[in-house]
């Protein structure tokens, strides 16, 4: 399905006003986009011709099925491309965002998953993680340095060499997908679960290298919420506790 730019910000900002409000009106949306109520009832009618929203005058707008699914797909493409510019490219948030609202409309799948595959490059190789990103952003702001080139390489090789002694050692701590903290983030090392509940897991994208983040947990409910190659997905404890992942710092 084709939406222009226009309405496509209007049914991400529908599906983040059900999120935060659990109930949309137009004046929400007005507000929101900081447009007339003219624009967002032409959009609406546009949206509701599409089968992306349930709309009639004077009631509670409702995402359908398709429109849920849309809006979700929008806003993967709009978090993967400021993830890409705060964690690789060192940009501020706010500008981050900014220029992600306006490429989020025309990136295609296939140019986006290869984004997510070199933020994952990028956090996991020995030469990645967040020295390299600091180095990187030290580089734009005061040009480059030889010599600290020179020791980053130096200080790289021989911490990956620990790293391999450990790991021929078994002395290496992994921890528990379950046992991470909200905001922590963790490559996929194994998956130790078997059957069904195994399956359902690797179904869910979350494989040996992939880089996992816990944003949410919900003891009352069993619950963690966790980001994973740029979806936001749910899974039990236990689901969570079959996951061995090596903490990222």
């Amino acid at each position: 399905m084709i939406l222009t730019a226009s309405l496509e910000d209007y049914l991400e900002a529908i599906f983040q006003i059900i999120e935060e409000k659990q109930a949309v009106k137009p004046k929400d949306i007005a507000r929101r986009l900081n447009v007339g109520n003219s624009s967002v009832t032409g959009a609406l009618q546009a949206l509701a011709k599409k089968n992306l929203i349930n709309y009639a005058p004077y009631e509670v707008i409702t995402l359908t099925q398709t429109g849920e699914t849309t809006a979700k797909d929008i806003i993967r493409r709009h978090e993967v491309l400021s993830d890409f510019f705060t964690r690789v490219l060192a940009v501020e948030k706010i500008e981050a965002d900014r220029a992600a609202c306006q490429m989020e409309h025309s990136v295609t799948r296939e140019i986006l998953e290869r984004f997510v595959e070199f933020v994952e490059f990028v956090e996991v190789c020995p030469r990645g993680g967040e020295k390299w990103i600091a180095g990187f952003s030290h580089h734009c702001n005061r040009g480059g340095d030889p010599d600290a080139c020179e020791k980053c390489m130096t200080d790289t090789l021989d911490e990956l060499k620990e790293r391999n002694q450990k790991e021929s050692n078994g002395s290496t701590l992994h921890s528990r997908l379950d046992e991470l903290f909200p905001g922590q983030r963790g490559k996929v090392v194994r998956i130790k679960t078997r059957g069904h509940i195994g399956r359902k897991i690797l179904d869910m994208g979350i494989t040996p290298g992939a880089v996992v983040e816990v944003e949410h947990t919900a003891p009352s409910v069993d619950l963690i919420e966790i980001k994973i190659r740029g979806f936001h997905l749910s899974m039990s404890k236990d689901e969570a506790h079959g996951v061995e992942v090596e903490t990222l710092k």
